[in-house]
């Protein structure tokens, strides 16, 4: 057996003209993303080929997932209310034609930030020829917060399961 590993096992170092141009307008318009909030070792590619996953409400999760390396507080600052305008600007500028929209989870607040999220995407919606899905929590199971959001139409709605319910109290406090 080789030592070396095969070309597509290998991360490449962040960098190039596309990268940077994600990188400056995200961290320009003060948004987060998966790319970075979980140190996914992806971002060279995603960013380079121009795409971001965007990650809302900020970069707080009121959870404390043990397979997540997202920061967690009981009380994470309160919601940027610009930033779903922030995040159409970068979208708008980055010229992407499809967009996945993300977020921590936000048990502190009423809705759980289903609001927030129908505001994004009423807003990406504006933007001609854009796709937009969006990737929720489960809002600790708020009331009217899937319709909130399912009323914003965005084109894909998706939702994780990271687990099997058995194993929820195991992995994932809270959910």
């Amino acid at each position: 057996l080789s030592a070396r590993k095969p070309a597509w096992l290998r991360v490449g170092v962040p960098g190039g003209e596309r990268y940077q141009k994600v990188r400056e307008t995200v961290r320009g318009l003060r948004l987060h993303t998966v790319c970075e909030e979980a140190h996914c070792p992806n971002v060279a590619e995603c960013w380079g080929g121009g795409t971001a996953t965007v990650m809302l409400m900020g970069d707080v999760c009121t959870r404390g997932c043990r397979f997540c390396n997202v920061k967690t507080a009981a009380r994470p600052p309160p919601l940027d209310a610009d930033e779903p305008r922030h995040l159409a600007e970068a979208i708008a500028q980055l010229g992407l034609d499809y967009i996945v929209v993300t977020s921590v989870d936000r048990d502190d607040l009423p809705d759980g930030g289903a609001g927030h999220f129908a505001d994004a995407i009423r807003r990406l919606k504006a933007i001609p020829n854009l796709l937009v899905e969006v990737l929720t929590p489960d809002f600790l199971r708020k009331d009217g917060a899937l319709e909130t959001v399912v009323e914003a139409a965005p084109d894909i709605y998706n939702h994780n399961l990271e687990t099997v319910p058995s194993l929820y109290l195991k992995v994932r406090p809270g959910a």
